[in-house]
């Protein structure tokens, strides 16, 4: 007799904001859209929140009482890498910056439609579920996984006068110095060295390594890592490239003005 799986549980957010009316309101729509709900009305409550229970992502208010959810934020990436959600009233850029470099992985600014906050989420989580990669097609090198329905750029072409591919460690192993990364089991190692990063992170460094040398601008990398359907702040790429420069090497990532950066072969 087959055995049937039973109905999946549903993602849960935990939402963290002081505003009443915006917690419950977006709450309720959160809901409607089959999220399971969480809700605290201050920094404190949210942090003790998410140490009790287990969560999906992290949607947090910049403004909180208590604890702000910049330092939240920082909170909870000490020990998690969650995808975290920040919301701005304003969209000031101090705000944004600062939730950034947090450790959060993408903004809203409030009031945000519920629909674009719904996509925004959607992307996060897509992006903080990897799947085993698809096979390498014969002479090349393994496909980086980035997850369910992947956003594919171009199959890149290699004529016999281009450098050549970065080094292979192993089955799954993509090699650029002392940088292995383990396109397979989803790991990186610096001389050696497990490195940890946040799945943003990781997924940003996949797509450098898919492209070594390559130049990649910011709209490029928002639409295959942020997984946008539309124009992105670039912020974001930016200050996710700084803290990715600062775990795995600030040489490693190069910038090129007026372009974007490329990944040192």
């Amino acid at each position: 007799m087959d055995v049937k799986s039973g109905p999946q549980a549903p993602v849960t957010v935990l939402l963290v904001e002081d505003d009443e009316v915006i917690r419950k309101t977006v709450g309720m729509a959160l809901e409607r859209y089959g999220y399971a709900v969480s809700t605290a009305g201050d920094g404190l409550t949210g942090l003790e929140l998410f140490r009790e229970g287990r969560h999906d992502l992290l949607l947090l208010d910049v403004m909180l009482p208590g604890l702000d959810g910049i330092g939240l934020c920082r909170r909870v990436r000490e020990t998690s890498l969650i995808p975290i959600l920040m919301m701005s009233a304003r969209g000031d850029s101090l705000d944004v910056v600062s939730g950034l470099e947090a450790g959060a992985d993408d903004y809203v600014v409030k009031p945000v439609d519920t629909g674009v906050l719904v996509a925004r989420i959607r992307s996060l989580l897509r992006r903080a579920t990897f799947t085993p990669a698809r096979e390498p097609a014969p002479g090349h090198g393994p496909a980086p996984a980035y997850g369910p329905a992947p956003a594919q750029g171009p199959a890149l072409q290699h004529g016999p006068d281009d450098p050549p591919e970065p080094a292979s460690g192993g089955t799954g192993d993509l090699v650029f110095g002392d940088l292995a990364i383990d396109t397979h089991g989803l790991e990186v190692r610096l001389a050696g060295e497990p490195v940890a990063l946040a799945p943003t992170e990781l997924r940003l460094l996949l797509e450098f390594a898919a492209n070594p040398g390559i130049v990649l601008d910011r709209q490029t990398l928002l639409r295959n890592v942020w997984d946008y359907g539309w124009d992105g702040d670039s912020r974001v790429v930016d200050l996710c490239v700084q803290r990715l420069r600062k775990k795995i090497g600030a040489d490693r990532i190069e910038t090129v003005r007026g372009f974007g950066y490329k990944l040192r072969r």
